[in-house]
Order: C-alpha cells, then sequence, then structure tokens
C-alpha cells in the first residue's frame, strides 16, 4: 500500500485491534512477506474456493458436503488476508508503490470467483454472476467517491466484511442441508443487501457531490 492508503482511509475493523491479528502481522513481517504477497495469496485462496465450489455437485454426499466446509474455510482465509496486508503495509511499514493496485485489483478477482463459484454449486449460475457484479459495482462507487476527493464509504448494509460472512454461513449450512436451496436463498440475501449497499453509497456520493 501507498500513502494513499492510511489508517485514517481504510476499512474499518475490530479485528485489526485483536491480539491474534497483531500476532500474525508481525510473523508475517518477520518473514519477509509483502503485503502485495499477502494480498496476491488472497486471490489464490479464492481460486481454490471456486474450485472448491465447482467441484461439490460432482461428488456424494460426504465429498459434496467436504468441499463446501472448505470453501467456506478459504473465504475466511481470504478476509484473513485481507486484514494482515493492510496491517503489514501501514503498521508494519512495508507498503510499496504499486499497493494501491494489489489492495483493489485482488479483491475484485475473488469476489468474481467466490460468487460465481457459489452460483455454480447452487445450480444458478446467472444469480452467481449477478452477485458477483454488484459486489465489484460497490466497490466502485466507493473508489469514485475517493477519486472526487471524499473519504472512502464503506457502508452497508452489505459490506465486504457483511457479504463475506453471509456466504460463510451460507456455505456452511449448505454444506448440512438442502444445499442447493440453501446456496441459492444465500445469494439472493446477498443480492438484495448488495443492491440496497449500492443505492446507499450512490445516494451519499450523489449529495456530496451536489455540495462540493
Amino acid at each position: 500500500m501507498s500513502r494513499q492508503y492510511t489508517s485514517e482511509n481504510r476499512r474499518p475493523l475490530t479485528s485489526r485491534n485483536s491480539r491474534w491479528a497483531a500476532r500474525l502481522a508481525s510473523w508475517a513481517v518477520a518473514k519477509g512477506l509483502t503485503p502485495n504477497q499477502i494480498s496476491q495469496a488472497s486471490m489464490g485462496f479464492a481460486a481454490l474456493g471456486f474450485l472448491l465450489y465447482w467441484l461439490s455437485p460432482q461428488g456424494p454426499g460426504i465429498l459434496q458436503s467436504l468441499c463446501l466446509l472448505l470453501a467456506a474455510a478459504t473465504l475466511q482465509a481470504r478476509l484473513v488476508c485481507n486484514l494482515i496486508d493492510g496491517m503489514v503495509a501501514i503498521e508494519g511499514g512495508k507498503g510499496a508503490k504499486d499497493g494501491p493496485f494489489w489492495n483493489e485489483a485482488p479483491d475484485r478477482a475473488s469476489d468474481f470467483l467466490f460468487f460465481t463459484g457459489a452460483g455454480l454449486a447452487a445450480g444458478q449460475p446467472d444469480l452467481g454472476l449477478l452477485a458477483a457484479a454488484l459486489a465489484i459495482a460497490t466497490a466502485y462507487i466507493r473508489e469514485l467517491g475517493r477519486a472526487e476527493g471524499f473519504p472512502p464509504d464503506f457502508s452497508g448494509p452489505l459490506a465486504k466484511p457483511q457479504r463475506m460472512a453471509v456466504l460463510t454461513a451460507g456455505t456452511t449450512l449448505a454444506a448440512l442441508y438442502a444445499t442447493e436451496w440453501t446456496l441459492t436463498v444465500t445469494l439472493w440475501i446477498i443480492v438484495a443487501g448488495t443492491a440496497a449497499t449500492i443505492l446507499r453509497r450512490s445516494w451519499t456520493l450523489i449529495e456530496k457531490l451536489k455540495t462540493k
């Protein structure tokens, strides 16, 4: 991350103040890991998650459940990477000039991979693509506001942490009960909540632009 990404304009997360996060960030710094490498690893977890979602309908019940539980784990691993890369960059002083690219681009790729994968597992590929498109649009509105000189808008109701929490919970439940139905309902919840997030952020940005 570069000077553009400071403690004042990154996503507020209570987990950033936890002991386990501080220890993990310190370990990453000690091992010489860079924020860009950690951001790139988040894409690796997303690609693995996509593969697990895609494979889940191919096997019998136990294999399907295992794939979905592992997919849920990759969702959380992605979030850990998203948390630690910023801590290594800012608290660890490891930011790089090309950090803004690696801070944003892997997130968009990860959103696409996770939601399209969940759509395939649900037997609803179009719904997965819709969820992915809306997730990417929320980030676009946020970054458009930043480009206009405003603080980044991380408002919900379904910003990235909430979307990932819903998808993780839905995927875990789908591993245990009515896989396709559960994932379909999960994706519809994400679509509705993300659409509401886009509308809220758009309205906020429009009002700010009017008074600029």
